[in-house]
């Protein structure tokens, strides 16, 4: 579907729709530090820096959320703004300013979206703090990762606490049936992932063939990472009710997003000009899909940073791999145009997604110039 709408409606509805979702945000973590009593107890005073804080720093953190560009006589003024995908479905859904219904099943299905936005949100967070702990990252993006400012068990417990609060919050039945799916598939591929440090499944791995190997990664990916993109989406949708049929389209989309996501994650590892100070770091397990490309012929005990790093294929594999990338993002796009009801939805989904699309392309771009292939 093109995209001929003006870009600035679009984006002022974009930046209208992710400054509710802050607000929201703001009166969720209002609701947790309510004023305390006049005279704070031992009790009171334990309660806020054990949970309080931890939970207030994992849900303020702008860790790996693509910001829009702070811009003034806007909504949310001149402060960052993170987009939603549950926005983009009401919008899709329902419609922009102007094409609203008006009633009280309006209103009442807007507060289901407010709910939802706000508990993927939450939950994205806590994915963030669980994750680091057990990738052992005490650094994500240049931020301290929660474990490392408040301690893991802290983290753990607050992790813990936000997935619980965020599936209270989200209140509606068939929206808090969607999360809890979306939470098991995340914990589902996390496990497998982690798996692959594992002597066992390193052995099983190093013994395949690489097709096997491959089939290993996206269903890892697909369930770890995809999920992360599947998630808002899925969760709207059922709480507007919408048709199976756009439902199972956007799931196949987002499963897309999710594996052109994590293959941009594993590129980075060779790609200084991406991958900054976190260049060569995941080389201690065999999820990257780098490495498990160049195993053929790779002695059991290998050092595999030295491995890989000389392998003669390695620029060619990189090449490879960042055009797997852009197409599959490409693929998503467009499967999620044939189910827009608009063009201005079509555009609110592109400025949405297009925040990390954006380095997939420039990827694809610096590895095709450092390469010369």
């Amino acid at each position: 579907m093109a995209t001929t709408v003006e870009a600035t409606d679009v984006d002022a509805v974009v930046r209208s729709d992710a400054a509710l979702l802050e607000d929201d945000l703001a009166e969720f973590l209002g609701a947790l530090t309510a004023p305390a009593r006049a005279t704070a107890s031992v009790y009171d005073t334990a309660l806020r820096r054990s949970l309080h804080e931890p939970v207030a720093d994992a849900v303020g953190s702008r860790i790996g959320q693509q910001a829009l560009p702070p811009t003034a006589a806007t909504p949310g003024g001149r402060a960052p703004l993170r987009p939603s995908m549950v926005y983009w479905a009401y919008r899709n859904y329902r419609g922009f300013p102007g094409e609203l219904a008006a009633g009280d099943d309006a209103a009442a299905e807007l507060a289901v979206v407010r709910r939802t936005a706000v508990a993927v949100r939450i939950l994205l967070k806590a994915a963030v703090a669980l994750d680091d702990i057990q990738d052992g990252s005490d650094v994500r993006y240049g931020e301290p990762a929660l474990h490392t400012t408040h301690g893991t068990p802290l983290a753990l417990n607050a992790g813990a606490w936000l997935i619980m609060s965020a599936l209270r919050h989200a209140a509606d039945p068939a929206v808090v049936d969607s999360l809890v799916r979306s939470v098991g598939d995340g914990f589902t591929g996390q496990a497998v992932d982690m798996s692959s440090r594992t002597a066992l499944t390193r052995a099983e791995l190093l013994a395949a063939p690489r097709a096997v190997r491959v089939g290993f990664w996206e269903e890892t990916a697909a369930l770890k990472t995809g999920t992360l993109f599947r998630m808002p989406l899925d969760a709207a949708v059922a709480g507007l009710r919408v048709v199976e049929d756009d439902r199972l389209a956007l799931d196949g989309a987002m499963r897309q997003l999710g594996l052109a996501s994590q293959l941009f994650n594993d590129l980075t590892d060779f790609v200084p000009e991406l991958g900054g100070a976190n260049t060569h770091e995941d080389f201690d397990g065999l999820g990257n899909r780098v490495l498990l490309e160049l195993l053929d012929g790779a002695p059991p005990e290998a050092e595999f940073k030295r491995y890989v790093l000389g392998h003669p294929q390695l620029e060619r594999t990189l090449l490879a791999l960042a055009e797997e990338a852009v197409a599959l993002k490409r693929a998503a796009k467009n499967a999620v145009h044939g189910v827009c009801r608009s063009e201005r939805s079509a555009a609110y989904f592109d400025v949405t997604i297009e925040r990390k699309g954006h380095l997939i392309d420039r990827l694809l771009a610096t590895v095709r110039q450092r390469s010369g292939l």
